[in-house]
């Protein structure tokens, strides 16, 4: 997708309906900045909020995507192009979380392991040497909980019986005894556990 294509698109239609970027704005509950994120190319409308734009500015979600009125003809042909822009995108965002996830657990643990072996073998008061281990564990853990959240919702998890494709619940993922990014947990098709591999898309 052409973010600057786009966000003309957003402009010509706004302008189009006789309305200022103010006044747009104040349709969502937003700021008339964020309007004009937009129709810089910088950012894109809100998941939550595209379809009552493009009803606002008459479009569909093809064209508001696609930054132009479509004809008939190559409205179909596009709307396809425009799915797998979606499907591509959400993976790549993925990956990239994930990736975020290593970095994570890899800094949480260095530090973590940083803490304890400066209050184990540096000389210092009882009280700091408690806090600088607390301090530790209370870092990993958070850290641990933030990276945990990611691996649960960047992606899916395939059951290994039935090959179904799902996101799983946080506490399933938390108990679940696990080697890497590898879960033995239940899936919500078959009922069957099984050990269930992080894939990143469902096809």
């Amino acid at each position: 997708m052409d973010q600057i294509k786009i966000g003309k698109f957003i402009a010509e239609r706004r302008k189009a309906k006789s309305l200022t970027q103010m006044q747009l704005a104040e349709k969502f509950g937003i700021t008339d900045r964020a309007v004009s994120k937009w129709e810089n190319g910088k950012s894109l409308p809100d998941s939550g909020i595209m379809l009552e734009l493009c009803e606002i500015l008459e479009i569909s979600v093809n064209e508001l995507l696609n930054g132009e009125v479509m004809v008939m003809e190559k409205n179909d042909e596009s709307i396809e192009k425009t799915l797998l822009d979606l499907v591509r995108q959400k993976e790549r965002a993925a990956r990239e979380m994930l990736r975020l996830e290593y970095f994570i657990g890899f800094s949480a643990s260095i530090s973590f392991m940083i803490l304890v072996f400066v209050a184990s073998f540096i000389e210092m008061p009882d009280i700091i040497r408690i806090l600088l281990i607390s301090a530790g564990f209370i870092i990993f853990a958070i850290a641990m909980s933030f990276a945990l959240r990611i691996e649960q919702t960047a992606g899916y998890y395939e059951c290994a019986k039935c090959h179904h494709k799902y996101v799983p619940k946080y506490s399933s993922v938390f108990f679940a005894m696990h080697v890497n990014r590898t879960r033995y947990m239940k899936c919500p098709e078959c009922g069957k556990r099984s050990w269930q591999k992080k894939i990143i898309s469902k096809d």
